[in-house]
C-alpha cells in the first residue's frame, strides 16, 4: 500500500499525521451525499466494501474525560465496555459540539488520526481480523485504508472488545 498525495487525500490533519509518521495508507474519496443518515455505512456502500472493514470514530466521556472508540460502522459502541477498557466505571456519548472542538473535525468526518487533542483511543478487537481497515480521513467523503496495528501505533491506542451489534 503506497502513500497517496493526490488532491483527494492532501491536506487533512489525518493524512499529514500519517505521512509524518511514515505510515503506509491509501486515501479513498467518494461523493458524499449530505442527506446520508449514517456516514460510515454510506462510505462502505459508496466504496463497495464489507461494512465489517469500515470503522467509525466516536467520542465519549469516560468518568468525565474524553476518549475515542472506533467500531465497525454496522455496530454500536458499547459504552460500558469502553469504560472498562480504559479503567473507568461510566461512559456516555460526548456532545457533538465538544467532539468537533476537541478533534478539529466535523461530525461525520471525525478521524481518529491527527486530532487537535490527543485522546485515549480504543479500537474494537474485530479489526485484528482484517489486513487493512478503513477510517475517516478527516472530512466527509474521504476514508483512509491502513493496517489496524498502524492505526493504533499512530494514535497510541489499544484493542478491546468495545462493539456490539445494533
Amino acid at each position: 500500500m503506497a502513500r497517496r498525495t493526490d488532491a483527494a487525500s492532501a491536506g487533512t490533519p489525518a493524512t499529514v499525521a500519517l505521512a509524518r509518521a511514515g505510515v503506509a495508507f491509501t486515501a479513498h474519496a467518494y461523493a458524499h451525499d449530505p442527506r446520508a443518515a449514517a456516514y460510515g455505512l454510506e462510505a462502505a456502500e459508496k466504496l463497495g466494501l464489507d461494512p465489517a472493514r469500515v470503522f467509525k470514530t466516536l467520542l465519549a466521556t469516560v468518568d468525565g474525560a474524553l476518549a475515542v472508540g472506533i467500531v465497525p460502522v454496522a455496530d454500536q459502541l458499547d459504552l460500558k465496555a469502553l469504560a472498562g477498557a480504559l479503567g473507568g466505571k461510566r461512559a456516555e456519548m460526548a456532545d457533538p459540539a465538544v467532539a468537533e472542538r476537541k478533534t478539529g473535525y466535523v461530525v461525520g468526518g471525525i478521524s481518529p488520526i491527527g486530532q487537535k487533542t490527543a485522546l485515549p483511543t480504543v479500537l474494537d478487537e474485530t479489526a485484528i481480523l482484517c489486513e487493512t481497515i478503513y477510517v475517516s480521513g478527516g472530512r466527509r467523503g474521504l476514508d483512509l485504508e491502513l493496517a489496524p496495528d498502524d492505526l493504533l501505533a499512530v494514535t497510541d491506542g489499544r484493542y478491546a472488545p468495545i462493539a456490539r451489534p445494533r
